[in-house]
């Protein structure tokens, strides 16, 4: 049986990015033939392009070059506290749609093209587990701008095969430290004694990227899955200190934990957790990993 990606070519945008260096090993072990788009300033690898998002004729002719089958768009401003709210909004509205006008004008329209959303979009809803038709109610810029991305990219809804995404958190190996868990696990692996957080209140919905990325290549490769809108999570809710707790039991010693007030958010979203039954359907049984392996996996790395 051939593989399910052969003879088959995959644009990942944010490539080098953390998703998308998983993304593009699941691909290819699909037997895809990857190619991606970079932040300029990197010196790009094979089948690599150092292209902004904003540049649309460079932009153009990447997908002229490339003529892509399946096209992942994960390349955004992904970090909510980010500094500059203009560049989140030029990124992730303005750059979709300039990938999206290449895509439509190209000669070869692709099967499929994921557009990575967020869960932030949902914002502080009384909802207790999440279905993809939760109202919106974005609750900082970065969720107002992945929503608006939302809305701009169904108005090429009859021109290209758009599959949505809305991810809910996740973590791995590689994954920033400015982000929650790998600023935990790198705490208790340098055995520091203290670490500075926000809110410990919060219940989030971690999932293993390794699953996320299989997600997508299930997704890409689901004729049923054009036209809708996934959630991707696992269905558990962890709060903080629970995380706390599980690395403790993997690293063997208890951090002391002081409250930064500068790291409380002023709207915080207290409780995210999703339903991906939707997901499940689309794309059969999913591998969701335990977050306590997802931990142990990131504590050994």
């Amino acid at each position: 049986m051939a593989a399910e990606g052969a003879g088959k070519r995959a644009l990942i945008t944010g490539l080098s990015g953390f998703t998308g260096h998983y993304a593009a090993q699941e691909l290819r072990a699909a037997g895809y033939q990857v190619f991606g788009t970079i932040t300029p300033g990197h010196a790009p690898g094979e089948g690599e392009f150092a292209v902004d998002l904003l540049d649309r004729a460079g932009l153009a002719e990447v997908i002229r070059q490339v003529q892509p089958d399946v096209v992942a768009h994960l390349a955004a401003i992904a970090f909510v506290a980010h500094g500059d709210v203009e560049q989140i909004y030029r990124v992730n509205v303005v750059g979709t749609r300039n990938l999206l006008e290449a895509l439509a004008s190209s000669e070869k329209k692709p099967s499929a093209v994921l557009l990575a959303s967020s869960a932030n979009i949902y914002g502080n809803t009384d909802v207790g587990v999440i279905h993809e038709d939760v109202p919106a109610a974005p609750a900082n810029d970065y969720a107002v701008s992945k929503l608006a991305m939302e809305y701009m990219a169904r108005l090429w809804q009859d021109k290209l095969p758009l599959i949505f995404v809305r991810p809910f958190n996740y973590t791995g190996v590689g994954q920033a430290d400015n982000f929650l868990l790998p600023k935990i696990v790198t705490h208790f692996r340098r055995k520091a004694a203290d670490i500075e957080l926000g809110n410990l209140h919060v219940w989030r919905d971690f999932s293993d990227v390794r699953m996320v990325a299989q997600s997508y290549r299930k997704l890409l490769a689901a004729p049923a899955a054009v036209g809708g809108t996934f959630n991707i999570c696992s269905g558990h809710a962890y709060s903080l200190g629970e995380a706390l707790d599980m690395m403790a039991d993997i690293a063997g010693y208890k951090i002391n934990v002081h409250v930064n007030p500068a790291f409380v958010r002023a709207n915080e979203v207290v409780r995210l957790v999703g339903d991906n039954r939707r997901l499940a359907v689309a794309t059969g049984p999913l591998d969701t990993v335990p977050l306590a392996d997802t931990l142990r996996w990131m504590y050994a790395a």
